[in-house]
């Protein structure tokens, strides 16, 4: 499990973390989603012990990090893919890290087919890898050791769309055997398709968090008649909000069941009525995003 509380981080007179808690749950992943400078790698790199917090604490199974003894057997890390000896080979990378966390030899073969590095790719240095091959590297890195919990930063940099549906199965895998991931993408259908759980943050704040059925649910609902002035004005008689989708159509806050009752009651025919979670996380995101972009800022 890991466990934020009111975790802050400041340069100076900046905010680039405030007082932002979660918590990831075994046998879930949890995506973290934010626009860029939003504070999802500073927030990382607290929970890793790598960046000290201004306020607040950050914990792994109730242990700081760097209280963890061998934390590579705990917990397994991917915040970036280039930071590796580039003069090493795959295969002497995963055997330095198995000799310094105590793990038997044959892990470092099992990892390597794990994640779909042969061994032709396992004797080439990693300066000749791609960024989708040093990905895959970063992940039998982190689970090398067995750990039961996951934190990855935007893992599916670099891999095609047969690596990201790979990707995805594996880590859709490990947390459905018990495994604990926190995972940040900018890839907003993987995270859709994946997470159990998502944080979303802004400016260094969350402005959003739960499980997944519930923040799509509160996109409302997705309406469309031929009679649509009449039914936006039923709508709002009984306190609902619309908001006309551009489309032909109307968003309302209302679920759909509610909504299908007073178009019935109205006498109004529908000839569409869905959730409007069918618009997917990438709506919702920009919505709850949208006054806190900071392009160019580091994370």
């Amino acid at each position: 499990m890991i466990t934020v509380e009111h975790l802050s981080k400041r340069y100076g007179s900046h905010p680039a973390v405030d007082d932002v808690s979660f918590t990831c749950e075994p046998g879930t992943v949890t995506g973290f989603l934010g626009p860029n400078g939003a504070g999802k790698s500073t927030t990382m790199r607290m929970i890793c012990g790598l960046t000290p917090p201004t306020a607040g604490t950050a914990t792994v199974d109730a242990q700081p990090y760097r209280r963890l003894g061998n934390p590579g057997r705990r917990i397994g890390v991917l915040l970036d893919a280039s930071a590796q000896h580039a003069g090493r080979t795959g295969r002497e990378v995963l055997t330095l890290a198995a000799l310094t966390m105590g793990v038997e030899r044959r892990a470092v073969e099992e990892s390597l087919a794990k994640v779909g590095l042969n061994s032709t790719a396992a004797k080439r240095r990693v300066k000749a890898y791609s960024l989708g091959m040093r990905q895959r590297l970063g992940l039998a890195y982190a689970m090398l050791g067995d750990p039961g919990i996951l934190i990855l930063d935007e893992p599916a940099n670099g891999l095609d769309p047969a690596g990201i549906r790979w990707m995805r199965d594996l880590l859709r895998g490990y947390a459905d055997r018990g495994g604990t991931v926190l995972l940040s993408s900018h890839l907003l259908h993987e995270i859709e398709v994946i997470a159990d759980d998502i944080v979303v943050i802004g400016n260094g704040r969350i402005v959003a968090q739960g499980t997944k059925a519930e923040l799509l649910q509160a996109a409302g609902t997705i309406v469309r008649t031929r009679h649509l002035t009449d039914l936006e004005m039923a709508l709002r008689a009984a306190g609902l909000s619309t908001t006309p989708s551009g489309d032909g159509a109307l968003r309302t806050d209302g679920d759909p069941e509610l909504v299908g009752q007073i178009a019935l009651r109205s006498g109004l025919a529908l000839t569409e009525l869905k959730s409007a979670d069918g618009a997917g996380l990438e709506e919702m995101f920009l919505e709850l995003t949208a006054d806190t972009q900071r392009e160019g800022v580091a994370a």
